[in-house]
């Protein structure tokens, strides 16, 4: 199969699709593989390093779409890189579909096998290739929140640990999953007085043995969310309905209830944020103020570690790639269901239920879509 990695175009966004060791890995499965001169720059990757892991380098992402069948990705493709595909490419990245309209419409009329990695799904239940991404921004998000919490940021001027004599910030976690276990992890690292929230009770009893009374578990409700944001410096979203848009958690009405300078950090923004008053933002302007409140929605956050997030990424998608390529993406799909879970667009046709639901398309079963070709 012809792989084609072309360079990563989205604000800031750093990353990319494969390293080169993992092109060595696929061409030594025979593949070819070209990658977009410069793509690895951001992780310290050279254009020779690539062609030394057997891949071609070529000028620019129309060469790179032009070759290639398979593309692989990071971010979901801009409006230029849509605009390249063709019904008989597969493009294998995040998509995050259900809060963005324009992109499941272009992806649609390409006629593309689109898979998600963040729908790919693991024997546990889990979601193997958003979890990796979901490590690093939990941690970020802790990092970020301490950041916009000074003064010159416009946060109200705590440090997150506090100082002997001086009460330490109070870290509300909505979200007790990947994200959520990695911001506490960081919290309370740094010193600060942790509470999540959850809606289960399995991974708040999880959470509890592992922190012990480091922490503070909450089951999440509305009344506990409002009661807990009341006096808490900083709030991060992390809940996530895989696929599908995240619930609106915190509302415009509960930031009147927040200390001014609070900061909210929604780490759910990639699928349309689960704060009311959260709208994407990039890591050239990460953030913004409504109501003395600072919001920090930064849509790659990732991005902003691009070296350790790109070979995490890499751990988890690799293994994909390599079935995708070596049986081709049909058979591929046929045969593995948890690789199926992330076809989200194939054919003109929308097969994941709950961007259908979200966006308003027909929904067409995954396994029914293949079966039709």
């Amino acid at each position: 199969m012809k792989i084609g990695v072309p360079k990563e175009i989205k604000n800031h966004e750093y990353r990319v699709g494969l390293v080169p060791s993992s092109v060595r890995e696929l061409a030594a499965h025979g593949h070819d593989l070209a990658v977009e001169a410069g793509a690895g720059a951001g992780i310290g990757m050279t254009d020779d390093d690539y062609r030394a892991a057997g891949a071609v380098i070529l000028p620019d992402a129309e060469a790179v779409f032009e070759w290639a069948e398979m593309i692989v990705k990071v971010k979901e493709p801009q409006a230029v890189e849509r605009a390249m595909l063709r019904p008989h490419h597969t493009l294998f990245t995040y998509l995050h579909l259900a809060p963005d309209a324009p992109q499941t419409e272009d992806l649609v009329a390409s006629g593309a096998t689109c898979i998600a990695y963040e729908t790919v799904t693991d024997t546990g239940g889990g979601l193997p290739l958003l979890a990796p991404m979901s490590e690093v921004a939990g941690r970020l998000s802790i990092q970020a929140g301490a950041w916009c919490l000074e003064k010159a940021h416009g946060g109200s001027g705590m440090l997150l640990g506090g100082v002997p004599g001086v009460a330490p910030a109070k870290v509300v976690v909505i979200g007790g999953g990947t994200v959520g276990f990695n911001a506490t992890q960081m919290a309370i690292g740094m010193g600060s007085r942790v509470v999540v929230l959850d809606r289960s009770a399995r991974v708040l009893r999880h959470l509890d043995a592992i922190f012990e009374s480091r922490i503070e578990t909450i089951y999440s409700t509305a009344d506990a969310i409002e009661n807990h944001i009341r006096n808490a410096d900083l709030v991060v979203g992390g809940v996530l309905v895989p696929g599908a848009a995240a619930p609106k958690l915190v509302t415009r009405e509960h930031l009147k209830l927040m200390r001014p300078g609070s900061v909210l950090v929604d780490v759910a923004i990639d699928q349309g944020g689960c704060f009311e008053t959260s709208r994407a933002t990039t890591h050239a302007e990460p953030t913004f103020i409504i109501d003395d409140i600072v919001h920090y929605c930064v849509a790659n956050m990732p991005g902003a570690v691009p070296r350790t997030s790109t070979f995490a990424l890499n751990n988890a998608t690799l293994p994909f790639a390599l079935q995708l390529a070596d049986k081709g993406p049909r058979q591929a799909m046929l045969e593995n269901p948890h690789l199926l879970a992330g076809l989200n667009v194939y054919g003109g046709k929308v097969t994941h239920a709950d961007v259908a639901r979200d966006l308003g398309y027909d929904f067409v079963a995954p396994g029914q879509a293949l079966a039709a070709d």
